[in-house]
């Protein structure tokens, strides 16, 4: 929503110290940027080099631990009779206080809950601070365990973002401050909505929409005039607001990226006082469409036990009643430090999003719920988006104040996204009934966050966490070490029967471009399990594996010892373009028992040496970006290939299928198949494909032939479509001697 009051002050010029004492005024005040975090203003005015190089974030740990004091002269505009001065703050992290001329006006621990305070009987020039408390720490008992485990059950009694305090893609570094908008607003006591949303009801044939205004505030007159996506007026009406009906006959849909048009209509919402001066303007961007998690067919018939009652959850998404694939990716905050997220930004990022072919995007609970401008996009795009609420990997219990403000922040969060057509889905957390977090849907905050969503968003669906039955996390590697009998994705994913797969990657190193920005020179070669490489997650970042997340030992077995950077990067990042693509499409062929796929991760929130990410921090795309785009592109021939490495002139094979999640049906065409090095074409052969329906895949025959006799060399197998060559694909094989190379 976007408010236009008649007058609105100019920006308030902030500057932020740091004290143990809240009591005691800090020595030193320096610059500080509204919204930003109090560790980037510090360092700036300290003249740090930046906590992205080398292990420098390591200098920031003693800032979670002291109180942080914004202030600023409160320059008070003429105010005309009638009119109120209001403080309005979006937020603030986490736990804070407001103190207008000394006294404590506000006190608020959660970072997703807005406030607004009236300043209009405050004095001109009085002092007006924020007081920001140490980041929260739940004591922990004296067993040290694994320090990332440790790092997150700090927070298990807050809403703070669990992530910031340690992960495997994630230093130890715990943003502070003011992060979302804080301004001052000059409103009318007499006619002001707090709170505009529209609500619809879509006729059971979509023939019709019928439209509502909810709303909050003082105001008791306004004119509301609907907006098609291409500007035209579709009605207006004028009144109290909370009576006014707007009708839509044959309205645009909102629809899914490659389903149909994003529309958009636009809601303006005026409002008048008694003598009829305009003190508000209201602006909503509305999206039109219905939908519903559903059981993909024979679901039911998986259920264990007897009697049979426990199928696969729900994971087919309906919208407007098609049922959708959704092909997508987790998302963590693109930055450590969320308040330097500006709608530019998350247009960068979010455009990337939609061009590599994906149309879902699961909002990672251990992260922050993103700001404003990130669901607009979404809203643009026709990106769905799975929300889940800041619980992760933890067990979050359930203390009466604990509940109190998990209630609040949820409601707030609720509150604020529900209006979005991008929203999906609300889920409780990440991982939360794992054996590592210990919570199951008894648990007070899970309940709490099911009636919330029932009573505030009930059209949504609600899921408590994920992973559920059905629904798979993992592997995150391209050999697959849980599963030694299907050493790499190609065979697991294809042996796998989930309904989701919400989690999978396949790590690869930025580029070495990125790499030397990052690690000083001397230490870049060999990688080692120590400095910068270990600081920035590239061996040891997950406690099971110190490979992880670089992975040189699986370069070494396929290819054999790297003997420079540039060339173990290339290595790696082949292995993660081609893991990839085996995994979304083997997802895919899977349709209609699986009916989504999320690979862990999209981005980024600092410069991983080496990680699951297809886009590496600040914004730029892997080699494994395009990979992804490609094995999604909506209509594609596809194959289906057993193993990723070859014996020497073994007998080759490859079955053939066309994917078509689009809604529109596929022609007659002719496939072929062959595979190539740079010395010699083999002939798999040709599928005349018939076509096939929308939304619809075709499976197709086996081809066979013989692997290059040439051992250690790379291949391509190349999948061409006759007349239709954005629907050819390609995929690079190797040849090799290692003791457990596949035979035929």
């Amino acid at each position: 929503m976007n408010n236009k009051s008649s007058t609105h002050p100019g920006p308030l010029n902030w500057q932020v110290g740091w004290t143990r004492d809240p009591a005691q005024a800090p020595a030193t005040f320096v610059p500080a940027t509204v919204p930003g975090a109090v560790q980037l203003d510090w360092a700036r005015a300290e003249g740090w080099p930046p906590h992205w190089q080398a292990e420098n974030a390591a200098a920031y740990g003693w800032m979670e631990d002291v109180h942080w004091v914004y202030q600023t002269r409160l320059a008070k505009p003429a105010l005309r009779p009638g009119q109120q001065l209001i403080l309005v703050g979006l937020g603030i992290d986490y736990a804070f206080s407001v103190r207008v001329a000394g006294q404590v006006v506000h006190t608020q621990e959660g970072m997703f809950s807005p406030f607004a305070l009236e300043l209009t009987d405050a004095p001109d020039g009085a002092r007006l601070e924020i007081v920001v408390a140490p980041a929260p720490k739940e004591p922990l008992p004296n067993d040290p365990g694994d320090i990332l485990d440790r790092g997150r059950k700090e927070t298990r009694q807050s809403c703070k973002p669990a992530v910031s305090y340690g992960w495997d893609f994630h230093p130890r570094l715990v943003p502070l401050g003011i992060w979302d908008e804080l301004y001052l607003e000059v409103r009318s006591a007499e006619a002001w909505l707090d709170q505009v949303e529209v609500s619809y009801e879509l006729a059971l044939d979509f023939s019709t929409a019928e439209l509502r205004l909810r709303t909050e505030g003082s105001a008791t007159r306004v004119r509301w005039t609907l907006y098609d996506p291409a500007g035209n007026t579709v009605g207006t009406c004028e009144g109290d607001p909370h009576q006014l009906i707007l009708l839509i006959n044959q309205p645009r849909l909102w629809w899914p990226r490659s389903e149909g048009e994003a529309a958009l209509y636009t809601s303006s919402v005026e409002v008048f006082d008694r003598s009829g001066a305009l003190t508000q303007t209201c602006v909503q961007r509305v999206g039109l469409r219905r939908l519903r998690l559903v059981m993909a067919p024979g679901q039911f018939n998986r259920a264990d036990g007897s009697p049979l009652t426990q199928p696969p959850v729900p994971m087919t998404m309906e919208v407007n009643g098609r049922s959708i694939f959704m092909r997508g990716a987790n998302w963590v905050c693109p930055d450590i430090f969320p308040g330097t997220l500006t709608p530019e930004r998350y247009r960068t990022q979010l455009d990337l999003f939609a061009g590599a072919n994906l149309n879902f995007l699961r909002a990672w609970g251990g992260a922050i719920v993103n700001k404003t401008p990130f669901f607009e996009r979404c809203d643009e795009l026709g990106l769905l988006v799975w929300q889940e609420f800041p619980l992760a990997c933890n067990r979050y219990e359930g203390t009466d104040h604990y509940l109190r403000v998990l209630d609040q922040e949820s409601r707030a969060i609720i509150r604020r996204l529900r209006r979005h057509a991008c929203l999906a889905i609300w889920c409780g957390g990440n991982e939360l009934f794992n054996s590592w977090s210990g919570m199951t849907m008894q648990d007070h905050a899970i309940r709490l966050l099911d009636r919330n969503c029932f009573d505030l968003d009930r059209s949504r669906p609600f899921l408590p966490t994920s992973p559920l039955h059905g629904i798979r996390h993992g592997s995150y590697s391209f050999r697959m070490w849980r599963a030694p009998d299907a050493p790499t994705v190609f065979e697991g994913f294809a042996r796998a029967t989930a309904t989701a797969y919400m989690e999978f990657g396949v790590p690869a190193p930025t580029s070495v471009e990125g790499l030397r920005r990052i690690i000083p020179e001397a230490e870049l070669w060999p990688p080692r399990a120590s400095g910068s490489w270990a600081f920035h997650q590239g061996l040891g970042a997950w406690g099971g594996d110190a490979a992880s997340w670089l992975y040189p030992n699986i370069a070494d077995l396929y290819f054999g010892p790297s003997s420079s950077l540039e060339e173990l990067v290339e290595r790696l990042q082949l292995l993660q373009c081609e893991g990839y693509k085996a995994i979304y499409e083997e997802g895919r062929r899977q349709k209609p028992v699986c009916s989504a796929l999320a690979c862990w991760v999209f981005n980024e929130p600092w410069p991983c040496a080496a990680n699951n990410s297809i886009v590496a921090w600040p914004d730029e795309p892997k080699p494994g970006y395009f990979a992804v785009a490609a094995a999604n592109r909506p209509t594609m021939a596809s194959a289906r290939i057993p193993h990723f490495d070859w014996s020497p002139g073994s007998a080759f094979s490859t079955q053939l299928f066309l994917l078509n999640d689009a809604p529109t049906a596929i022609g007659p065409m002719d496939i072929r198949a062959r595979l190539e090095t740079k010395d010699a074409v083999v002939e798999l052969g040709c599928w005349p494909c018939p076509g096939t329906a929308p939304n619809t895949h075709l499976a197709g025959p086996i081809l066979s032939g013989t692997a290059p006799d040439a051992p250690g060399r790379r291949f391509r197998l190349i999948v061409d479509v006759a007349g239709h060559p954005e629907c050819s694909s390609t995929y690079t094989l190797i040849t090799k001697h290692h003791k457990d190379a596949h035979a035929s």
